[in-house]
């Protein structure tokens, strides 16, 4: 693994940065920042998923930098016949919230993905393991996806409203699509919650039969937590759930 993050931050030399990157204001996550979830397949419990902001301070440049990594493993019976073990990695512009590099390692049940991307936001364009690419300014990488989603405002969102920005995934530009359901408060392993509920417009065909099969909860306060998602797939459903956190930006809020 460190000679694989050596590799990419060499990448990440050979493109040098230059010019201006905008600045976005968000107040829903910072340095420290833990996010625990359950992982569920039907009725079976899968699995755990950890999120976290490592409390760390990185530089690409002049630019400060986040270091974001996610894990996931099964457990119990589920891990005996199908073993999952997926690290990702992201290093996300501080003010910008958009990636400098990627690193995604996934071993499902054999099945292995190794990936590095070195993202320029100046040129627009992304080294995918040696090979370039044009992309938009601002696409994200499958984990800063995901931390870019919580900082977008919701405030004057209406049931059918979308919103949409651009991925780098899989070595294709997709854009990722956000569509607005209304709020809901939900019962969770931490209390009630008051939610935004969203349907994540996803591709149909390889995994969802539908583009309305997933959907997901994030706290209605300034942290946008996601809650809950779940989602149908072609052979099943899968659910996760948080069931801890700490480091947030701010007070969680729960209904009593």
């Amino acid at each position: 693994m460190k000679i694989t993050i050596i590799t990419v931050l060499v990448l990440f030399m050979m493109n040098p940065i230059h010019g201006q990157l905008r600045k976005v204001e968000n107040n829903a996550f910072k340095k420290g920042e833990q996010l625990v979830y359950r992982l569920h397949y039907g009725f079976i419990d899968a699995g755990e998923a950890v999120l976290e902001v490592k409390d760390e301070e990185k530089k690409y440049g002049e630019r400060s930098a986040l270091h974001v990594v996610g894990v996931a493993q099964s457990k119990g019976a589920f891990d005996w016949f199908f073993k999952v073990r997926d690290r990702y990695e992201s290093y996300i512009d501080e003010e910008s919230v958009c990636p400098w590099v990627f690193v995604r390692r996934v071993d499902e049940g054999g099945y292995k993905i190794n990936q590095n991307y070195v993202f320029n936001p100046y040129k627009k364009t992304v080294n995918a393991d040696g090979k370039p690419f044009n992309t938009s300014q601002y696409a994200q990488d499958m984990i800063s996806s995901f931390y870019y989603a919580r900082i977008i405002d919701f405030s004057n969102a209406k049931p059918g409203d979308i919103f949409s920005f651009d991925a780098f995934v899989d070595n294709e530009i997709y854009p990722l699509k956000i569509k607005y359901v209304g709020k809901e408060t939900i019962k969770t392993d931490i209390g009630y919650v008051k939610c935004i509920k969203f349907h994540p417009v996803v591709q149909k065909g390889r995994v969802f039969k539908h583009e309305e099969d997933l959907t997901a909860w994030i706290t209605d306060d300034k942290n946008h937590i996601p809650i809950r998602a779940e989602a149908d797939i072609l052979v099943g459903s899968i659910k996760m759930d948080l069931k801890s956190y700490k480091g947030l930006a701010n007070p969680m809020v729960l209904v009593k």
